[in-house]
């Protein structure tokens, strides 16, 4: 069924999902701190869902037989220069994760692995998704800039996110 290799590259994406999510508790956190709580409402709606695609690749592996494991989950960026700068820090790392899918997809393929293969298909869509909302917030907030009347605007609409 799922090849060996391919198990192993997705239980190192299930760690990936997860500092995604610890990442994103983190932005949160820095937003909080700056009276931004749509902001860090946001980004703990975000964290949850990296939750949810780590969970929703253990299920698929557990189900195929695989024994999943865990690693240490690495430490995070926790001091930002301003407001803007966790949105491109989440940029950056959703490209990351984007190749990292998108590896494990090529090789998928290239071992004949069509479950794995059809599986990330969901995985390719949902990150082009995460690319385009990352980079939507970092439009925002250079349109609106980091204070003033239109950032307490934009800060009510990323808190209407919803869960």
């Amino acid at each position: 069924m799922i090849k060996k290799e391919i198990a192993e590259m997705l239980i190192k994406q299930i760690n990936l999902e997860l500092h995604s999510g610890y990442i994103y508790m983190e932005f949160a956190n820095y937003y909080e701190e700056k009276n931004l709580p749509g902001f860090a409402h946001w980004y703990m709606v975000q964290a949850k869902e990296e939750l949810g695609h780590a969970m929703r690749i253990r299920t698929f592996l557990i189900d195929a037989g695989v024994k999943v494991t865990y690693s240490p989950i690495a430490d995070t960026e926790k001091d930002f220069k301003d407001v803007k700068a966790p949105l491109i820090s989440g940029l950056k790392h959703e490209q990351h994760i984007t190749a990292s899918i998108n590896k494990i997809y090529e090789k998928a393929l290239e071992l004949k692995d069509h479950l794995s293969a059809n599986f990330l298909q969901w995985f390719i869509e949902e990150q082009g998704e995460e690319e385009t909302n990352a980079q939507n917030n970092i439009d925002k907030i250079e349109l609106v800039g980091s204070s003033g009347s239109a950032l307490y605007l934009l800060d009510k609409e990323m808190g209407r996110r919803e869960d």
